[in-house]
C-alpha cells in the first residue's frame, strides 16, 4: 500500500479505563473514546473504581473534549440480574453515555425497554465471527459488532464489505484469553469467580501438570520442571498491520486493559495514535511509514511488561499464540511517576507536582513520555516535598507522602509519564 499524498480516514481509537486518572491519561494521550463502567455488569469486578459519581464525571470530561464515552453492560446475565440492569439502565439513561455494550440478548432487550434510543454496541463476548451473524445484529439495530478476535484479516474485511451499514471494531493489543473469546469457565470450577460475570482469576496463566490416561504409570508431561503452561496465550499486538486492518475498512480501533495501569495506557495509546496519524495524513512514503511501525512496536516490546507479543488469529502468521514458559517479560524500565500539576511560578520557571509510582532519585536519567507522544530525556532535580523538606529520593504509595514538587525551567503537561531504567 502507498502512502504517500494519500489521505485515509482515520478509524476510531478506543481505550479501556479503570479509573479516573486512567481515563484521563488515556483521552490525553489520543484516545478518541474510552470505555468504562460498573464492576458488577461489566465483565471487570476487580480494578475497577468506577461507582456512580466515577461514572458521571467519566461520560462528562470526554463530553468536554469532545471524545466519546462508551459503557460496558457486558455481562451474560442470569434472572436475578436482569431486575438490577434494569435500574442500572435507568441512572446511565441520566449520564448519557454514547453507547453501551451488551453481549446478551436478554441484557438488550432490558435496555431497551428503560432507554430504547440508546445506541448498542455488540461485545466480544458475544462471539461474532461471520458476516451473516454480524447482520443478524444489525438487523436487531446495533450500531456496532465487535468482531471476535478469532477471526483473521480477510474474514473481517469480507464482514465490513457484506454488512455495510453496521460499524466494526476490532482488538489491535492487549491480552488474549486461551477461552473461545472469553467464554471460559476454568475461573468458575476452580474458585467460584466467573469469567462471564467479570470475576476471572486468570487461571490459565497458572502452572498445570498433564497427565495421559491409560497407563499403568502416571507420566507428567510439562514444559520444564514447574509444569505446563498449555493455557497462557501471549499478548496481542497489531501495530506493524495496521496499515492492512485500516485498509479492510474497519471502524475502530480497540485496545484492551482496563486493569492496566495509567503507564501503560500512556504508552500503548500514545503509540497507536501516532501510528494512525502516520498511516491515515498521508505524508510519508511506505517506507517510512513501516520504519516508524516497527520503531512503535520496539518501544512497547522493550519498555512495559507483557507475555510475549503475537499477531493472534488475524495474521495467522505465529504457529504459536501461547506462552509455553510462563515467563512475562519484565523490561529495563520502570514506571516512576506521573504529573499532576504544572504551574508558572511567576518567575520564568514552573512548579510541577510529581505522584510518584516507584523510588524516584534526585540525579536519576529519566524518560518523559509527553502527551500525544514525544519521549525525552529528563535528569530528575531536586525534590521537594509540600511542606518545604528537601528531597533528594521519594517513594510511591498512598497518601500525600507521595506526592512531591520540582523546579522545571520548561512546562510539563499534565499526566506526562516518566520512566528510569532500572540497572
Amino acid at each position: 500500500m502507498c502512502f504517500m499524498n494519500k489521505k485515509i480516514k482515520k478509524p476510531e481509537l478506543l481505550s479501556p479505563a479503570g479509573d479516573l486518572n486512567k481515563l484521563q491519561t488515556a483521552l490525553v494521550f489520543g484516545a478518541d473514546a474510552v470505555y468504562f463502567g460498573i464492576p458488577d455488569f461489566s465483565l471487570r469486578v476487580r480494578i475497577n473504581d468506577f461507582g456512580w459519581e466515577e461514572m458521571e464525571a467519566g461520560v462528562r470530561i470526554a463530553h468536554e473534549q469532545n471524545k466519546k464515552a462508551y459503557v460496558t453492560l457486558n455481562i451474560l446475565a442470569h434472572n436475578e440480574h436482569l431486575p438490577k440492569i434494569t435500574e442500572h439502565v435507568k441512572h446511565l439513561k441520566q449520564l448519557g453515555p454514547d453507547a453501551i455494550f451488551i453481549s446478551d440478548p436478554g441484557v438488550m432487550e432490558t435496555v431497551r425497554e428503560v432507554w430504547p434510543e440508546v445506541k448498542l454496541s455488540l461485545s466480544t463476548q458475544a462471539n461474532c465471527t461471520n458476516w451473516q451473524s454480524a447482520k443478524f445484529w444489525q438487523e436487531q439495530g446495533l450500531s456496532r459488532i465487535i468482531l471476535s478476535r478469532e477471526l483473521s484479516l480477510a474474514e473481517i474485511a469480507e464482514v465490513v464489505e457484506k454488512v455495510p451499514k453496521a460499524e466494526i471494531e476490532v482488538f489491535v493489543h492487549g491480552a488474549l484469553c486461551s477461552a473461545y473469546s472469553g467464554r471460559c469457565f476454568i475461573s468458575d470450577y476452580l474458585t467460584e469467580r466467573s469469567a462471564n460475570q467479570g470475576d476471572c482469576t486468570q487461571p490459565c496463566r497458572w502452572q498445570y501438570e498433564i497427565k495421559p490416561l491409560g497407563h499403568d504409570k502416571s507420566l507428567i508431561l510439562g514444559e520444564d520442571a514447574h509444569g505446563s503452561y498449555i493455557l497462557n496465550s501471549e499478548d496481542l499486538c497489531l501495530i506493524e498491520k495496521l496499515p492492512e486492518i485500516i485498509a479492510s475498512g474497519v471502524t475502530a480501533l480497540k485496545i484492551e486493559g482496563r486493569a492496566k495501569s495509567a503507564y501503560y495506557l500512556a504508552n500503548v495509546v500514545g503509540a497507536y495514535r501516532r501510528a494512525i496519524d502516520l498511516i491515515c495524513d498521508g505524508e510519508k512514503n511506505e517506507t517510512e511509514v513501516a520504519s516508524e511501525l516497527k520503531f512503535l512496536r520496539n518501544e512497547l516490546a522493550s519498555k512495559l511488561r507483557h507475555r510475549g507479543y503475537s499477531e493472534g488469529f488475524m495474521f495467522r502468521g505465529d504457529k504459536h499464540l501461547q506462552n509455553l514458559d510462563g515467563k512475562n517479560f519484565i523490561p529495563d524500565w520502570e514506571f516512576c511517576a506521573q504529573v499532576e500539576a504544572c504551574e508558572a511560578d511567576g518567575q520564568g520557571a514552573y512548579d510541577v507536582t510529581l505522584k510518584v509510582h516507584n523510588t524516584l532519585l534526585a540525579g536519576d536519567e529519566l524518560e518523559v513520555i509527553i502527551p500525544p507522544y514525544q519521549i525525552t530525556n529528563l535528569q530528575m532535580p531536586e525534590m521537594m516535598m509540600f511542606d518545604g523538606r528537601v528531597l533528594t529520593e521519594a517513594h510511591g504509595g498512598a497518601g500525600a507522602d507521595s506526592l512531591v514538587k520540582i523546579k522545571m525551567k520548561q512546562a510539563l503537561p499534565v499526566l506526562s509519564v516518566m520512566r528510569r531504567k532500572v540497572l
